[in-house]
């Protein structure tokens, strides 16, 4: 089942943990143990929770390693499939024998 316009998990972070805790991005940067420029880009939608990072988040703000990872690749699927063109893409007609 899609989802229509799925949140980039950044803005989940902030939506479900950051401000209804009162949590700064670097309170969570530092928890994560990660540089705050690199949280900041996940905030901000720039860039996607890659398989460390969703390890460490869900260390630190629980949920599991694949929901992050699941959350991020429903995001990206959803970006593409309303960027890319494939009118011209053809599948290939396979006989079954």
């Amino acid at each position: 089942m899609s989802m229509h316009n799925p949140p980039h998990p950044g803005e989940f972070i902030r939506e479900v943990y950051l401000d209804p805790f009162n949590i700064s991005a670097r309170q969570l940067a530092e928890g994560l143990d990660v540089a705050p420029s690199t949280l900041s880009r996940i905030l901000k939608g720039s860039s996607g929770v890659s398989p460390e990072m969703a390890l460490r988040l869900s260390r630190v703000l629980g949920r599991s390693p694949e929901s992050w990872l699941a959350m991020q690749d429903q995001y990206d699927l959803w970006v593409v499939r309303h960027t890319l063109d494939l009118a011209h893409i053809r599948p290939f007609d396979f006989e079954i024998a």
